[in-house]
């Protein structure tokens, strides 16, 4: 039995010391059988808490290490760089894998149908209904992109190795929706979108107000053809 596995994780991360732990301890608990062999990169830009530190206190149960971040895009790619399977998944620090087979289900699910790209829905769990209400209008959003340019979030997205390369991975001047820019290059038939989800926290709609967020990603939907609109500096990353 090969052992090998298919997948490399990348995880970019910033002062994440208080949620990063569920994240991988969710990673911990996958059924995916070449969990062991999976690599676990944590892109950590700086951080002043001790992320990096929390984070490697997970190699008794994973093949984690640090490696140097950034902003998010530029993180990823530093994690891409280094990788060598056929799959690369794309994780954010604050978010937790809501089934325990998400990983196992993801790979068979683009091994099988031969994806280049695969995400997930969004789940605020301890959210309040304005919260959820905008998650689920995302997840929403997401399906019908399979119409028409995928969309995928950053916070679960799945990656053939050799596509993201051909794209130029993601884009280190975007200032937002990264994923999206990236992610809408990807053919329609070659994008899916795998059952279970992730949970994760409102801390954004906290920071920003609900309305800020709906609208910016609103304006990001008409302005998909714009590259100079994820170019800008929507102050997302400041908050």
């Amino acid at each position: 039995m090969n052992t090998t596995s298919d997948l490399t994780i990348v995880i970019p991360a910033k002062n994440e010391a208080s949620l990063i732990p569920q994240l991988l301890a969710s990673l911990v608990r996958q059924d995916y059988s070449k969990m062991s062999s999976t690599k676990v990169l944590v892109a950590d830009a700086n951080s002043t808490d001790g992320t990096p530190e929390i984070a490697l206190a997970f190699r008794k149960w994973l093949e984690i290490s640090v490696i140097p971040g950034g902003m998010p895009s530029v993180g990823r790619n530093n994690g891409a760089a280094v990788a060598t399977t056929d799959y690369v998944l794309f994780l954010d620090a604050d978010i937790e894998l809501a089934s325990d087979s998400l990983l196992r289900d993801a790979i068979e699910l683009a091994q099988r149908k031969q994806l280049e790209c695969v995400t997930t829905k969004i789940v605020c769990r301890h959210g309040n209904a304005l919260d959820r209400l905008l998650y689920s209008t995302n997840n929403f959003f997401q399906q019908l992109s399979r119409l028409h340019r995928p969309f995928s979030t950053g916070m679960f997205m799945l990656f053939e190795r050799r596509k993201f390369q051909e794209l130029g991975g993601f884009h280190e001047q975007a200032q937002f929706a990264e994923d999206y820019l990236l992610s809408k290059q990807v053919a329609r038939a070659r994008f899916g979108i795998v059952r279970g989800g992730v949970y994760t926290t409102n801390r954004r709609f906290k920071k920003m107000g609900h309305f800020r967020v709906a609208r910016l990603f609103l304006k990001t939907a008409l302005n998909h053809r714009n590259e100079s609109h994820f170019l800008r500096d929507h102050k997302y990353w400041e908050v």
